[in-house]
């Protein structure tokens, strides 16, 4: 019976739990999809998933034991979520990999190994993922050799364009906006100006008349989400708000240009060349959502790893070329799962105590105490 609660309560919070508290998350519904038949909304509604900062520990500052728990833990929230929600797309908004700015060609190998077990998908799913800082290094580690290693595993490059279902989407590398010239970098804006210039022409009514898009692929007239990893510049987290933003001695520190946040001449850029109707963004590890320009969302999300923080999420969002609703989807707390083995530990101790008659009954214990009051 000992052995049997010991295997229920393992099962339990390292197995079932995750189901417990994901099968309680629901899809958004968008804006007029209630007007929808149901097998209109289901084709035309795109059902994305998004995560960020999952932080593989690698062979040099990750501890064995550490690894194995928060990858378990990583590996288990992931494949309940695409059982129970069924997404259309994934995206992961970069630090796939903590160590991946300097470790060596073997232990990349074997980095992007686990990565492929702990998140394995069925084709009916796709799988995008964002090059962040700890993956390729900050500008001054980045090289042309780690970004073509991140872009040959992954399909990435700065500048991609993914459009599902009538939505579009822009991938860019946000660690070559640094703007200094830097070779990676020209390549990087290069695309995006290249990309910047077709969406806009395609955004343009047909009896506009306009030569410099005579030429260019049509692609569909959906104004573009962004993806990257660092968020557009702001001064700090001091407006963000939640139980996942930043703990409240975090939030006054002012950020760092180009190192918590892009720079503002980068920010400026990336809404003008694109103005995009969301922003999607990482890197923080703490959730926040700020408005630019008065009117275009960008929405910080929280580091999808329990060693960064005690209550990871992800986004789940419902979205068509018209329109988007985002619902987050919180992840079990750590913090409860302890106290359940907690609670486990000392009513087993409880329990072997009393199999073997060590613990006095409470009956016979208060029986003694009265009769010596009386006595």
């Amino acid at each position: 019976k000992l052995v049997c609660f010991i295997i229920s309560v393992l099962i339990f919070c390292e197995f079932l739990v995750y189901y417990v508290v994901i099968f309680q998350c629901r899809w958004p519904e968008v804006k007029g999809g209630a007007h929808m038949g149901k097998e209109e909304t289901s084709t035309s509604v795109l059902k994305a998933m998004i995560l960020a900062d999952t932080h593989l520990l690698g062979e040099i500052k990750g501890h064995w034991l550490d690894k194995l728990r928060r990858e378990w833990q990583m590996e288990r929230s992931f494949q309940t979520a695409l059982w129970l929600l069924q997404p259309d797309i994934v995206f992961i908004l970069g630090d796939v990999f903590d160590e991946g700015k300097w470790s060596s060609p073997q232990a990349w190998a074997d980095d992007v190994r686990r990565f492929q077990k702990m998140f394995k998908h069925p084709v009916s799913t796709e799988l995008v993922v964002i090059v962040g800082n700890h993956d390729i290094g900050f500008h001054y580690e980045m090289t042309t050799y780690k970004v073509n290693r991140f872009e040959k595993i992954f399909n990435f490059t700065s500048g991609k364009l993914i459009t599902r279902k009538g939505v579009n989407f822009v991938l860019v590398n946000s660690v070559a906006m640094e703007g200094d010239g830097c070779a990676v970098c020209r390549t990087s804006e290069a695309k995006l100006v290249a990309l910047s210039h077709r969406l806009n022409c395609s955004q343009q009514k047909p009896n506009h008349s306009n030569k410099r898009c005579s030429d260019v692929e049509k692609l569909p007239a959906s104004e573009p989400i962004l993806l990257q990893h660092y968020p557009l510049y702001r001064k700090s987290d001091a407006e963000c708000s939640g139980e996942d933003s930043a703990p409240p001695e975090e939030k006054n520190i002012p950020f760092k240009e180009k190192y918590d946040v892009l720079s503002q001449e980068a920010s400026q850029k990336l809404i003008w060349w694109f103005h995009p109707r969301l922003i999607l963004s990482g890197h923080t590890h703490s959730a926040c959502e700020v408005l630019h320009a008065g009117k275009i969302p960008e929405i910080s999300v929280p580091s999808f790893s329990w060693r960064n923080r005690n209550n990871p999420s992800f986004i789940m969002g419902s979205i068509t070329p018209t329109d988007f609703s985002l619902q987050k989807c919180f992840l079990p707390y750590e913090g409860r799962v302890f106290t359940l083995y907690c609670a486990a530990g000392a009513l087993l101790v409880i329990l072997i105590l009393a199999h073997f008659q060590l613990l006095t009954p409470p009956f016979y214990f208060a029986q003694h105490l009265i009769s010596k009051h009386k006595a």
